[in-house]
């Protein structure tokens, strides 16, 4: 029912706002603002390099020729206008949807999930933790980007908790009805110690992480289809699973429709939000046929191994620079620049914002400090560095480490 969801909706009537609206640290105000905390927070989201880097970044196929296949902003972009959607129908927060949608992808490192596989591995090695793209997305918003205050002054974003409840609380399958928030208020950055630990603490964030959801299956079954991936078996399969005869209305917006209706359609408050049980199985239906057939491809192998290449050589080059002195270190940068001058130009000035070893006095850096003189830190400062990279920009660091 329209509405149906307006009473716990995230706003100022709410009985737990002061927690919504927290930020680690007050934001700088400008007079005659007129904009709202979470609208605040999706400027600041798509001002920030994190989001304007999703455009090239691989969704599931990498480096397409087709301008027509999806890459991670795209995706952002249809889960941020199903939320909405959503979020509008049931009388929910939709500034707070729409901020949490932009940003919920924000951590994801470049080539997808494979490459998160090949960081984790990494991080699990040689720091004796996970690496995973919700945890990394918060990691990011709070420690990472940085935007000009109206001094001049580089700081952090200092989301909301809202915001920032939602992007690491995006994680997990809808494999049960039905979805409800969380009613505790935790340290985020210290709780959470794995994906979908907990559900959201809002209802805008279960929204969201239902539409990250419905938005993939279809679209990467679009995608498939457009890049001749399935055999006509597959396509016969398929057509049985969505109870269609023809090709033509075997499209995402046509799947995401009856999805929207029916979840809006089957939620409420006291349940949840919820799908039918005949839609509940779809989806998962469309998800093991996903799995089965594009995800583990084995087209996608080749691509796969080239990416565990491509960040292990980074990584590993970046690494053997670590030396306990600084002088030591400095004299191991410098070699490194007469072989490698883009890369260390892009690793020492990335690095700087961020080190405890920069001279910071005299500078517009009014960020944290997030990295010690450690080499436990200095290997995690790597890891941050790759997974801010683009495709693209992976590709050409390695080329230059690898060419005379």
């Amino acid at each position: 029912m329209k509405d149906s969801f307006k009473s716990v909706a995230a706003t100022e009537q709410s009985l737990n706002w002061e927690n919504l609206i927290k930020r680690e640290e007050n934001l700088y105000s400008r007079s005659g603002d007129i904009r709202s905390e979470f609208a605040r927070d999706y400027t600041r989201i798509l001002h920030c390099n994190a989001y304007r880097r999703l455009k090239h970044k691989t969704q599931v196929f990498f480096s397409p020729a087709s301008d027509h296949v999806c890459t991670r902003i795209e995706h952002v972009n249809y889960v941020e206008s199903i939320s909405n959607t959503i979020a509008n129908y049931l009388g929910l927060n939709t500034e707070l949807t729409k901020a949490i949608s932009i940003a919920h992808d924000l951590g994801h490192s470049p080539f997808g999930h494979k490459g998160e596989v090949v960081l984790n591995e990494i991080a699990k090695r040689d720091l004796g933790e996970s690496f995973w793209h919700e945890r990394n997305g918060l990691h990011f918003v709070d420690d990472i980007e940085l935007l000009e205050d109206e001094d001049g002054n580089l700081k952090n974003l200092d989301l909301t908790y809202a915001v920032r409840d939602g992007i690491i609380s995006h994680c997990g399958e809808i494999d049960e009805n039905c979805v409800k928030p969380r009613s505790e208020y935790i340290d985020l950055a210290k709780e959470y110690t794995m994906p979908n630990h907990y559900n959201p603490y809002t209802w805008e964030g279960c929204v969201v992480k239902i539409s990250d959801k419905i938005s993939y299956l279809g679209r990467d079954l679009e995608d498939a289809i457009h890049l001749k991936l399935l055999t006509k078996d597959n396509i016969e399969e398929l057509k049985e699973i969505l109870n269609i005869k023809s090709e033509d209305t075997l499209n995402n917006p046509n799947i995401i429709n009856e999805l929207i209706i029916d979840l809006c359609n089957n939620s409420s408050i006291e349940k949840g939000l919820c799908f039918s049980e005949e839609k509940l199985n779809l989806m998962n239906k469309i998800k093991a046929f996903n799995y089965k057939n594009i995800y583990l491809h084995k087209r996608l192998d080749g691509s796969n191994e080239y990416f565990r290449v491509l960040i292990n050589r980074i990584y590993n080059t970046l690494k053997g620079l670590y030396a306990e002195s600084y002088e030591d270190i400095e004299n191991n940068f410098k070699e490194a620049e007469k072989f490698y001058p883009d890369t260390m130009l892009q690793f020492r000035k990335w690095l700087n914002k961020y080190w405890e070893l920069t001279e910071r006095q005299g500078t517009n850096l009014k960020n944290k400090i997030v990295y010690k003189y450690t080499e436990q830190d200095y290997c995690r400062a790597i890891i941050d560095f790759i997974a801010g990279m683009t495709d693209n920009f992976v590709i050409n660091i390695y080329n230059e480490i690898i060419s005379f």
